[in-house]
């Protein structure tokens, strides 16, 4: 059956007038101004769970084209697809310090690294995990150079789910259904389908710049530059982006009310570029970003769609983030660089900005923080 939605495909309805998706460089709630965030509008919260019809693809957000067959022959030609043996060697060197969670006051937010982008974050009394992969192996990948964080049985009750975009290491149907069904799901738009067919029931799939709201936490589904396919003939058919995630009583914008006290950034999967600025022009005073450093070797073949160290921290001050948690790497072997290059490469980085260092949270798999 197909998604119904009571808007146009090609359209969403803001502040009384229908923008195009693909008008999301700000111009659909935010008007210009002096400052940063100056003149924001946010729109308001879309229904929970509504049904809706989007278009067959969203190749036109792509920051830049898809590779094309010469550069998959020169990445066949080079087979620069896994570190050598000396960058296999820092295995046994990688962060992994499982401890149970900490108790979370109210008002306090805790974010614990289970490794690659999967965080339990819990926020405004709700408990939430980002891009959940608890499986030991992904596929076309070894399987995990360290175990997850937490054990699945630990966890609290997952009060919600939040999902970046469709490849296969941040969206694994195998934990996804260790999750009951009743679960709320908020996933790039185009993705319900996906979430429905396997039987989940409380899906809400944004557009960038869209909001839903949960238990008085707000999630925003702002951009990223990436991309999106999960087969052979599906690239581009759903949206990739990160989210804002924040206590909705203070969220930045909204009339008469002051900034979130707590307001948590998690990037998904993401190439540097402009948008980090948009956002952070968005949402001033960004408690906390979750960031991806790593999967960027070779850089011809990957700086598109994934940043590495240095451009992550860049993206930190773009954003007007106040601290940041490195992620996206330490779990799976993707690409070509050193496994212990990226914690060695962002530190360095971090140190260059003469930002506090108690600001980078380079946590080990497995631990705990709070504000």
């Amino acid at each position: 059956m197909r998604d119904q939605t009571d808007a146009p495909s090609a359209s969403r309805a803001v502040a009384g007038r229908d923008v195009p998706p693909t008008a999301s460089r700000g111009d659909a709630d935010a008007d210009a101004g002096a400052g940063a965030g100056a003149g924001v509008r946010h729109a308001r919260p879309r229904p929970l769970g509504e049904h809706r019809l989007w278009p067959r693809s969203f190749a036109d957000r792509l920051t830049t084209p898809l590779p094309g067959l010469r550069a998959f022959a020169r990445l066949a030609r080079e087979g620069a697809f896994r570190p050598g043996p000396e960058g296999l060697r820092g295995i046994p060197d990688l962060p992994y310090a499982p401890a149970p969670l900490p108790a979370v006051a109210t008002g306090s937010v805790s974010v614990t690294w289970a490794g690659h982008a999967s965080w339990i974050l819990r926020i405004g009394g709700l408990t939430v995990l980002t891009d959940p992969v608890w499986s030991r192996r992904i596929l076309g990948t070894p399987a995990r150079m360290t175990p997850v964080g937490v054990r699945w049985e630990e966890l609290p009750p997952v009060d919600a789910v939040v999902i970046s975009h469709n490849h296969y290491d941040h969206l694994d149907a195998p934990t996804l259904k260790r999750l009951p069904r009743a679960t709320p799901l908020f996933v790039p738009a185009g993705l319900a389908r996906w979430c429905r067919r396997r039987g989940f029931t409380r899906v809400t799939e944004l557009d960038w710049w869209e909001s839903a709201e949960l238990g008085g936490v707000r999630f925003e589904f702002v951009p990223a530059h990436h991309w999106s396919k999960r087969s052979l003939l599906d690239a581009c058919r759903t949206l990739w982006g990160g989210w804002m995630i924040g206590v909705a009583d203070g969220w930045a914008g909204a009339a008469g009310a002051p900034r979130a006290a707590k307001k948590v950034y998690f990037a998904g999967d993401t190439g540097y570029g402009h948008w980090f600025g948009e956002i952070g022009r968005r949402h001033p005073g960004i408690d906390l970003a979750l960031l991806p450093i790593g999967a960027y070797a070779p850089r011809w073949w990957l700086r598109d769609v994934h940043a590495d160290p240095e451009e992550a921290v860049q993206a930190c001050l773009d954003l007007g983030a106040t601290r940041m948690a490195p992620m996206h790497w330490g779990t799976f072997v993707l690409s070509s660089e050193p496994v212990m290059e990226p914690l060695q490469r962002v530190r360095a980085a971090w140190a260059r900005t003469g930002l506090p260092r108690e600001h980078l949270w380079d946590l080990p798999v497995g631990a705990s923080r709070a504000l």
